[in-house]
């Protein structure tokens, strides 16, 4: 059931009919695709703020800086952490690992020494790039880097000159023990690297997820899954040469690798980047450069629309606009383009599907389902089946939910050195999400709930377990328990209950400040409720869904007090 095939929304959307734009069958990887820009001479590929690269400048940057690996010992199949902003140098070291023959390791840079240590320790990292600041701040002070013998630092300041309000107060002295990246690119300027033996099989990103479950896991992106997600946002949405991408997605996530670094590698749409997303220079940069198409979390666009400097006429170019990550409430939709006349579209997908894998047609609506109050999140991309299965792997009919199993080429081959977990979620018949949704009589996917207790705070993945191992550092915590609540702003938020050890106790404020000290920002509890006992099952497993349900009849109960 679900088989974009037979769908009667086939025939009415002429996306979904695969070769229309496919003229380019020679090309093979994203690097392919990226030598076929390099000709174009001094057309831009990449803004940020007042600076602009364009693809040949790129190329011979991402040469030097391939080369000055190799010179360290960086070999072919290795790893390379790139725990960067969205600035120049995440494209440019990109490139030059894959020029190098090696796989880009993405880094969330709000991670702290924790969270980076175990992905250095899980992917064997042989080389990481940072920013000064990261580094001084988080990297130096992990005890047990892995296997990494090579850092690379470098600074949010290179290459822009305007240094405004988002960029004060960010420099960072040079780091002892590292090299500096712009200076090895400059010291190896002119040399290339011997290209790399890659076939399309070959892994070209490993993108840390928590999966459906437990710890953060590697997700094996390779060559051919990152082409074909290009593609599809290519094809689908109508990405050409003559576009301008926004940036807004985190480049360390896989909408941001897909949807904004490798869309405009393989179009040559130039790309907007803005160190971290700004409202106001986000707005800025839309108007100064025409953009045209960005996908990002709908807090982005919820954030757009609070922006002092926004405007209809300011947002006049950005007429190609998606979302995924996180529910978009339909008074947000209808908001936003009452203000601005564009639509924000859904996309659905994981970091195991390579980012796209059910999306809604550019121009169209998705339809509404009454009975659960929720919006289609689309249908599925091209050369992709969408399954709704019950607990025993057998297909359900058209309105009846079920977990969403997706089978294409973005599916991912595995987790890095996790056969087990692999075996889990990879099936024969695709990947088991986890996520519970159902597909109406015309072939249109909708998202009901989770199967599992992850925690979806603006497109990024929270672990309930992670947090509470946290909390329970606490002297006069007895007890933790970490739920997702729903949040206007980010479409869910994180939780905490705790209770405390006889005679002890401890404020909202200092359990809060705690785990800011140990967490990445989104991790963090918004809110915290003290109980005397936490729910549990006779057996002692946490009663997860009733501590939602009481926080719903709270949340319930407070909308509707008189003023």
């Amino acid at each position: 059931m679900g088989a974009y095939d037979d769908r009667p929304w086939l025939s009415q959307y002429p996306a979904n009919r695969r070769g229309l734009t496919d003229t380019d069958d020679a090309v093979t990887t994203i690097l392919d695709a990226f030598a076929r820009l390099t000709v174009q001479g001094d057309k831009p590929l990449l803004h940020y703020f007042d600076a602009t690269l364009t693809a040949a400048e790129i190329d011979v940057q991402s040469d030097a800086f391939a080369v000055a690996l190799q010179d360290a010992g960086f070999q072919p199949g290795e790893r390379a952490v790139v725990y960067l902003q969205n600035i120049p140098q995440f494209v440019i070291a990109q490139l030059a690992v894959w020029k190098a023959g090696g796989i880009v390791v993405s880094a969330n840079p709000m991670y702290r020494g924790k969270e980076l240590g175990e992905i250095l320790s899980d992917s064997g990292a042989a080389v990481l790039i940072t920013l000064r600041s990261l580094y001084r701040d988080v990297a130096s002070t992990i005890p047990e880097t892995g296997a990494v013998r090579t850092i690379v630092t470098t600074s949010e300041l290179e290459y822009q000159s305007r240094s405004d309000a988002t960029l004060a107060g960010v420099e960072a002295p040079p780091c002892l023990d590292t090299s500096d990246m712009l200076e090895l690119i400059s010291a190896h300027r002119g040399q290339v690297p011997p290209r790399p033996g890659i076939v399309p099989g070959d892994v070209a990103v490993l993108t840390y997820t928590s999966g459906t479950t437990g710890p953060p896991k590697g997700a094996m992106t390779t060559h051919a899954n990152l082409l074909f997600s290009a593609r599809v946002y290519r094809d689908w949405i109508g990405i050409g040469p003559d576009d301008v991408i926004l940036g807004v997605a985190p480049m360390f996530h896989v909408t941001g690798i897909v949807g904004h670094s490798a869309l405009a590698l393989l179009t040559g749409a130039p790309l907007i980047l803005t160190y971290r997303f700004d409202a106001q220079d986000t707005v800025e940069a839309i108007a100064a450069h025409g953009a045209t198409f960005t996908v990002g979390s709908i807090t982005v666009f919820i954030a757009l629309m609070n922006a002092p400097n926004a405007s209809g006429e300011a947002l006049a170019s950005l007429n190609k606009i998606y979302s995924g990550g996180a529910p978009i409430p339909p008074a947000t939709l209808a908001a936003f383009e009452e203000r601005f006349g564009s639509t924000i579209h859904n996309i659905y997908g994981l970091t195991e599907t390579t980012s796209p894998a059910i999306a809604v047609p550019l121009g169209s609506r998705a339809p509404h389902d009454e009975a659960s109050g929720t919006s289609a999140v689309g249908v599925p991309v091209f050369d992709t089946v969408v399954r709704v299965i019950d607990d025993d792997g057998a297909e359900l009919p058209a309105g009846e939910p079920g977990e969403l199993l997706i089978e294409g080429p973005q599916v991912v081959v595995g987790y890095w050195d996790k056969p087990e977990a692999t075996a889990e979620a990879l099936t024969p018949r695709g990947l088991r999400t986890g996520d519970i949704g159902f597909m109406n009589a015309d072939g249109w996917f909708f998202l009901v709930d989770r199967k599992k207790d992850q925690i979806n705070a603006s497109g990024f993945k929270v672990w309930p377990r992670e947090v509470e191992d946290v909390l329970y550092e606490l002297p006069a915590v007895r007890e933790a328990a970490v739920v997702g609540v729903p949040d206007a702003y980010r479409g869910e938020t994180v939780k905490a209950f705790v209770s405390f050890r006889p005679g002890q106790s401890a404020t909202r404020e200092e359990i809060v400040a705690h785990a800011k000290a140990r967490l990445a920002a989104y991790k963090v509890p918004r809110e915290v409720e003290i109980l005397d006992d936490i729910p549990k099952t006779a057996t002692g497993k946490l009663l997860r869904r009733q501590l939602r349900d009481l926080s719903a009849t709270a949340i319930t109960t407070k909308g509707s007090e008189t003023p």
